[in-house]
């Protein structure tokens, strides 16, 4: 009997990444030998193959957020649209996701915005904290609850980024930003 391989699961995470990025899909019987384990391994070390995808989309959408984050310029409402702005603003060349959403799109909705999987619960809570690191939510007023804001706001988010992804082109963004600074503005009516 030949030794089992051991590998973490950040190991297997970031060979599914590169992967996605070339393919626009995860599959395992191609990644595990890749990775030099066994099918068997790979999927006791990530779970399940929409599991997997889950963990890859989280991790490319985690450095897009950051990058947004970081070109915020402004508070308040409007920081909380910009940094919204420069997450969407390079969808229309993420070619794996656009492959994974065209070909897979049952997969790929349940992996993106299923509030039991990996990325929707990520991206609500990131949603918060942009919320706070652009002055909404704090200070005096009536008290907001972010959580479900955060879930509404990111919602509306998803469901024109997603379509934007399965039927890409020049989309007109003017009234989904429009609905989501009606959203903001009911929530902090100064902001």
């Amino acid at each position: 009997m030949s030794p089992r391989r051991v590998i973490s699961h950040e190991t297997v995470v970031r060979g599914a990444i590169r992967y996605f990025l070339e393919h626009g899909t995860v599959d395992v019987d191609e990644l595990a030998p890749i990775l030099a384990v066994s099918r068997a391994t790979l999927y006791r070390v990530a779970g399940s193959r929409e599991l997997l995808l889950g963990h890859v989309l989280w991790a490319l959408c985690e450095i897009r957020l950051d990058a947004a984050r970081r070109a915020r310029t402004v508070d308040g409402i409007e920081g909380v649209l910009e940094v919204t702005r420069h997450f969407g603003a390079g969808l229309a060349d993420a070619k794996g996701l656009i492959t994974f959403v065209t070909t897979e799109p049952e997969l790929a909705g349940r992996v993106l915005s299923s509030p039991t999987g990996v990325v929707h619960p990520r991206v609500v809570a990131a949603q918060k904290e942009i919320f706070l690191e652009a002055g909404c939510g704090a200070g005096p007023g009536p008290a907001v609850d972010l959580d479900r804001l955060a879930y509404l706001y990111t919602r509306m988010v998803e469901v024109a980024a997603y379509s934007e992804l399965q039927y890409p082109g020049r989309p007109d963004r003017g009234p989904v930003e429009q609905a989501l600074r009606a959203l903001l503005t009911e929530a902090w009516p100064g902001g």
